[in-house]
Parts: structure tokens; sequence; C-alpha cells
């Protein structure tokens, strides 16, 4: 699975919302500033090359949806953000987030207890 690009990605966020649209329908969706309507079209293009968005057609115009769900992407942007910055150490991810993102005693229970219940 390719990496998205930064707009690429928000596209796909806003596809994930929707599960279906139309291109008119997404640019409300995308943060400021809005794109204009064919660069989101020549996105969606790319994103379908990529094997991320389907297309069925209505009347004369194409109505996109998500190929590639949220979860499948999320699990490989982390498997690439683990192996790029952490040497594929999830332990050393997770000391990171504790010690520069000065997660709560409760945010380190809450993962405590994903752990726990994983593991059963």
């Amino acid at each position: 699975m390719q990496k998205l690009a930064k707009r690429e990605e928000q596209i796909m966020q806003a596809f994930w919302t929707l599960e279906r649209a139309f291109i008119k329908e997404i640019i409300p969706e995308l943060p400021d500033p809005k794109p204009h309507y064919n660069s989101v079209a020549t996105m969606i293009k790319i994103l379908e090359e990529k094997g991320f968005l389907g297309h069925d057609t209505v009347g004369n115009i194409y109505q996109y949806y998500p190929l590639i769900s949220k979860a499948d992407y999320q699990k490989h942007a982390m498997k690439d953000i683990v192996s790029q910055y952490f040497d594929n150490s999830y332990p050393s991810m997770l000391a990171f987030f504790a010690k520069e993102e000065n997660l709560s005693e409760q945010d380190l229970n809450q993962i405590m207890d994903i752990i726990k219940n994983k593991k059963q």
C-alpha cells in the first residue's frame, strides 16, 4: 500500500466519513483553503489509480467510494512510522509518547488495559 500525500489523505478522510460521495460533496469536507474542483478531481483520479477509491456511474457522473478502510490504512501508516522512527520497536514508540506527549496517568492506564485485554 502506498503512502498518501497530505491532501490525498484529507480526501480519503472525507470519503471514510461520507462513505460514498460525488466530487462536489467532498470539497466542503476539506480544510481551508478549499482546493479547486479540478484539483480535487485530479487527486481523486490519482487515488483511483493507486487503488484507494472506486466509482459507480450515476447518470453521467461518478460517485466515488473507498476501497481501503480507514483501519487498514491506519495499520499500514503506523507500521511505517514505527519502522522509520522507532527501529521497529513498539515499546520505543510508546515510551516516546509517554515521555514527549505528557500522557496522563489515566492515559497510561487505558493503554495498559488495552494491552491486558489483547492478551486475554
